[in-house]
């Protein structure tokens, strides 16, 4: 059988006006939250009808996590996060993150990419075309790395070495802001 692509929603919440994703196995109805940053309500809401089967974090940050406890509380799901970032969160993670991880929901497939850089820990998640960065990289450029444990050389690298050798027309979709492709990022001028 053939990966079955998942079907994406995007919610904007809380104050940082941050990106949680909701992947969804149209199939199956199981669903994956990924970074529930706030208004935990709202998010419930959104995964009404699915089986949530993991929440997923791409880095530790305060601004990605807030509804955590709330969500892990209603849907019981196991959360994951890399080990590198697992300290970050208000309760331990039920597993880790690693690079090369492929973590299945319903019959969609998710790949796991280690990008350090913004955080020791971040990662992206792939599915199809579609790439969820969290705050990785952004239309225009890489993520802060003005931050403490952030590295401006690493966050190019991982940038460079796992995400540009993507297709260019695989979506990138950011933990704040709008979506841009690999190929609009890998011919900016940011990262030459």
């Amino acid at each position: 059988m053939a990966t079955e692509l998942c079907e994406l929603k995007t919610l904007d919440v809380g104050s940082f006006e941050n990106n949680c994703y909701l992947l969804v196995s149209p199939a199956t109805k199981e669903a994956i939250i990924v970074d529930p940053a706030a208004e935990a309500d709202t998010i419930l809401r959104a995964s009404r009808g699915f089986t949530i089967k993991y929440i997923l974090i791409t880095h530790g940050h305060v601004d990605h996590i807030g509804a955590l406890e709330a969500i892990k509380k209603a849907t019981r799901a196991p959360v994951g996060i890399h080990a590198a970032d697992a300290a970050a969160l208000p309760c331990a993670p039920d597993f880790y993150l690693k690079d090369g991880d492929l973590i299945q929901c319903g019959h969609c497939t998710l790949h796991i990419i280690h990008t350090p850089g913004h955080t020791p820990g971040g990662v992206c998640i792939l599915t199809g075309q579609k790439l969820l960065s969290g705050d990785t990289i952004f239309p225009g450029g890489p993520g802060n790395t003005q931050l403490p444990g952030a590295n401006r050389r690493e966050i190019l690298q991982s940038i460079q070495e796992k995400l540009f050798p993507l297709p260019g027309t695989t979506t990138i979709y950011p933990g704040h802001g709008r979506t841009s492709t690999i190929e609009r990022e890998r011919t900016s001028s940011y990262y030459v």
